[in-house]
């Protein structure tokens, strides 16, 4: 037999499409080629791959050897080919039988000693080999089980009805795929979930604030989006870092889909974060492929990792203005595209955005005690380098003012994280029950469906907006955060105190 065909996955995003990686053995000058739209670290494989089989007692055919990475126009990176390759060969020069290996995938880097070594997207690759499966099974084929490095096997082995097995080296996978019971590989297991609040910091060491406690309490109900405007100290960056342990546990397939993203990235999803939110906190000269993802080989960038979790950008007005201008598209639709001649890759981008800033240069503008020293020119410009169309998708625009001695050295601890998370559960319990997605994506005529106002409440939203200027957008957000108040109170009808609450939260940054 000179041809063989293996399956593998390449990676588009956060989608594994298929590739068939086929071996040809021919009569000839020894060569060894691979095409295929094969990168550099995928033509690499060469010399792993020939290093890999001669160090594991194998024999490396001195023939004319071509590998193909179908579909010819899906661009190929990684060393993820590097196990599909190696036994490619071998089956294709007779050193390991053909039959049984369309019954498996596999992905790994090979070491020169014959090693497997752990490559990114393994979780996503499962889970495009995972929907596969169901569409063969379906089809009356049998499904396939992927066959991974040691250190790849628990992740992949999230998805759930995928049968992943994990090797530690060539030789161990191809005694398992030569069908040798005493030497199957072992099959891999998914981590254990951790608590979803983790070792957040509790709310309990905040205290004062309650405006804008109450204010992350409707944000963690609602999923609703929060700028904290206030001096330094006040306490902005501590309510933002205490914010995931208000949050409601991650679903199963939230989970998934965080930990697939998290897969993407060089330094790959650790297990043991398996079922904990994400929370990304960039530094303000974060760039705008840093924040929205890029690159050649196009990996996901800021707003992606929070996927499902939240975005934390303290000093807002100190990020470049371009930057800030690429969260209003994902902070809308919860997904990003990046462009390329190739090809548009789009990841997930459904995030919480919570952002942190001093309302003027110096930080004491409306200080009690510390005089402000900027003019009303340089507060403007400084409040300006936030847009107003980034500002407009903010649901609550709170402010976070200082404190006296008392009420920081004297005052009563603020009220345990569990007991306001258990208060946001019940309310996002409700959202879900009642239209099954969280008010904050509410939409169109959902919501004016599951937004009923009384006549006080009617009257004084439109008088609000009449007064305030604000656009169909913000009418609407403000909208939505009076109905998760609402939920908090287990009330049907919004009436004019969840509204008048609401309107409170819409704060406009002032000049003086």
């Amino acid at each position: 037999m000179s041809l063989a065909v293996l399956r593998s996955r390449a990676l588009n995003g956060i989608d594994a499409p298929p590739v068939s990686v086929e071996i040809h053995l021919a009569n000839g000058l020894p060569a060894f080629n691979i095409v295929g739209l094969a990168d550099t670290e995928v033509r690499e494989s060469r010399e792993r791959v020939r290093a890999a089989l001669l160090n594991s007692d194998f024999e490396f055919p001195n023939r004319r050897i071509t590998v193909n990475l179908a579909p010819a126009d899906l661009p190929k990176e990684s060393g993820r080919f590097d196990l599909a390759i190696a036994l490619g060969i071998l089956a294709a020069g007779g050193q390991l039988p053909v039959d049984g290996l369309d019954a498996f995938e596999f992905a790994g880097e090979l070491s020169l000693a014959g090693d497997l070594r752990p490559v990114r997207g393994a979780l996503a690759m499962a889970m495009g080999l995972a929907r596969d499966n169901r569409a063969r099974l379906a089809a009356g084929q049998p499904a396939r089980a992927f066959i991974v490095a040691l250190e790849n096997g628990p992740e992949a082995a999230l998805v759930e009805d995928l049968a992943v097995h994990a090797g530690a080296t060539l030789r161990e996978v191809c005694h398992h795929v030569g069908l040798l019971p005493e030497q199957a590989l072992r099959r891999a297991r998914p981590p254990q979930r951790v608590a979803d609040a983790g070792d957040a910091p509790d709310m309990r060491d905040v205290r004062g604030q309650l405006q804008a406690r109450r204010a992350m309490e409707v944000a963690a109900a609602g999923q609703h989006s929060v700028l904290l405007v206030g001096p330094p100290g006040t306490g902005k960056s501590m309510l933002a870092q205490r914010f995931p342990g208000l949050l409601p546990p991650m679903t199963e397939a939230e989970a998934l889909d965080a930990a697939a993203v998290l897969s993407l990235t060089p330094g790959g999803f650790q297990p043991s974060q398996w079922g904990r939110r994400p929370f990304r906190s960039p530094h303000h000269t974060a760039s705008g492929p840093a924040m929205v993802g890029g690159g050649g080989n196009p990996r996901p960038g800021e707003i992606s990792l929070a996927h499902h979790g939240v975005l934390f950008l303290d000093e807002l007005p100190e990020f470049e203005r371009r930057v800030l201008e690429v969260l209003r598209e994902p902070l809308e639709t919860g997904h990003i595209t990046i462009s390329r001649a190739a090809a548009q890759i789009d990841f997930p981008a459904r995030f919480q955005f919570i952002a942190a800033m001093n309302p003027c240069p110096c930080g004491y503008l409306g200080h009690p005690t510390r005089m402000c020293r900027c003019t009303p020119d340089q507060v403007q410009r400084y409040q300006s380098r936030i847009s107003g169309p980034l500002l407009d998708r903010v649901d609550l625009q709170i402010e976070v003012p200082a404190q006296g001695q008392r009420e920081i050295l004297d005052g009563p601890p603020g009220e345990p994280s569990e007991a306001v998370r258990a208060r946001a559960v019940a309310a996002r319990d409700r959202q879900l029950a009642r239209q099954g997605t969280p008010n904050c994506e509410l939409s169109g005529r959902a919501i004016d469906t599951h937004c009923p106002l009384d006549h006080p409440a009617q009257a004084l939203l439109r008088g609000a907006m009449d007064k305030l200027g604000w656009s169909a957008r913000a009418y609407f957000r403000v909208l939505k955060v009076a109905r998760t108040i609402a939920d908090l109170e287990g009330t049907e009808v919004l009436n004019a105190t969840h509204v008048a609450e609401a309107i409170q939260y819409r704060r406009v940054l002032r000049t003086g």
